[in-house]
């Protein structure tokens, strides 16, 4: 199957479509039962597509078509272990920092609350994935249609930074404080709740020049956009530690959408499993899960239990 297009723009609504492809998935870490001597867990998860997980599964019923939020996205993994006494993903694809205090509004269909409409006193875990969409990382759609006239070169960077300005650069400077607020504002509604923002995992490969033209990304802007998601990922990072969250690295090398391997592929490419393109599978969706409890498990180990 030839793989589409790389975005991380909201997918379209084709979503719908999924409701004949229901399939029966193999266990993983996260499907394990629950520890018993957990404490009760109210648990809403946030976020933008990458928490929604679009295409990878049938559609949350009752969620926003819009939203495009699956029923095997990696908060409902992690609800399936923890089997928390609460549990709200109002995660949505498209979303921005703006989207947790605001509604977001779609073509079709209603419109998606404000996320933190979701958080309260009680709430005692928050999970997300923010701040892609804020960066319009979507700019990175340019670089498909320019990379096949120059596959060799880098003319997405070239373009991007014509007039000395790092439109990238600039966008994720500009997003720190946006991620930040949004951090703040979770603490402030949801005062006892241990706050958990994952990373972005890596879409194209740690090291070399791609994959061109099965991802259609240029060798010379390879690196480029590679830089642009570690800036990204720094950025996120640094406002974590500025806003007392825990920050669930999920950029292990190996996963990307290079990866010839589809059993270790996490993030597809021009999809050549369930997902929306540049967005994780559900190979991705289960390890965001898994590594996300690893962390939740490592906070709730007080130091006497070390």
């Amino acid at each position: 199957m030839p793989r589409r297009v790389l975005s991380l723009a909201a997918p379209v609504l084709a979503a719908t479509a999924l409701a004949a492809t229901a399939t029966a998935l193999a266990p993983s870490a996260v499907t394990a039962a629950a520890r018993a001597d957990e404490p009760a867990v109210n648990y809403v998860a946030l976020g933008d597509s990458y928490t929604a997980a679009p295409l990878t599964s049938l559609l949350q019923p009752g969620s926003p078509l819009g939203c495009i939020r699956g029923d095997l996205d990696y908060p409902s993994l992690i609800a399936k272990t923890l089997k928390p006494a609460s549990f709200k993903d109002v995660s949505c694809s498209g979303a921005k920092t703006q989207h947790m205090t605001s509604p977001q509004s779609f073509s079709v269909g209603d419109p998606n609350p404000p996320q933190f409409d979701a958080l309260n006193a009680d709430t005692t875990l928050v999970t997300l994935t923010i701040g892609g969409n804020d960066i319009g990382f979507s700019k990175a759609v340019k670089c498909f249609t320019l990379s096949y006239g120059d596959p060799d070169g880098s003319p997405c960077k070239d373009s991007l930074t014509a007039d000395g300005t790092d439109q990238f650069a600039q966008s994720i400077a500009k997003a720190a404080p946006d991620v930040g607020r949004a951090l703040a504002g979770i603490h402030s509604r949801a005062p006892k709740a241990k706050v958990f923002l994952l990373t972005y995992p890596l879409i194209l490969p740690a090291q070399g020049d791609g994959c061109f033209p099965w991802v259609p990304i240029a060798k010379g802007d390879v690196p480029y956009l590679r830089g642009v998601q570690t800036q990204l990922n720094t950025m996120l990072a640094e406002q974590a530690a500025q806003n007392g969250v825990t920050v669930v690295d999920t950029t292990e090398p190996g996963h990307d959408t290079c990866q010839a391997d589809p059993t270790k592929r996490w993030i597809e490419g021009i999809p050549t499993q369930w997902a929306a393109p540049a967005h994780p599978n559900q190979n991705g969706e289960r390890a965001m899960a898994d590594l996300t409890l690893a962390a939740y498990r490592a906070a709730a180990v007080t130091p006497a239990d070390r």
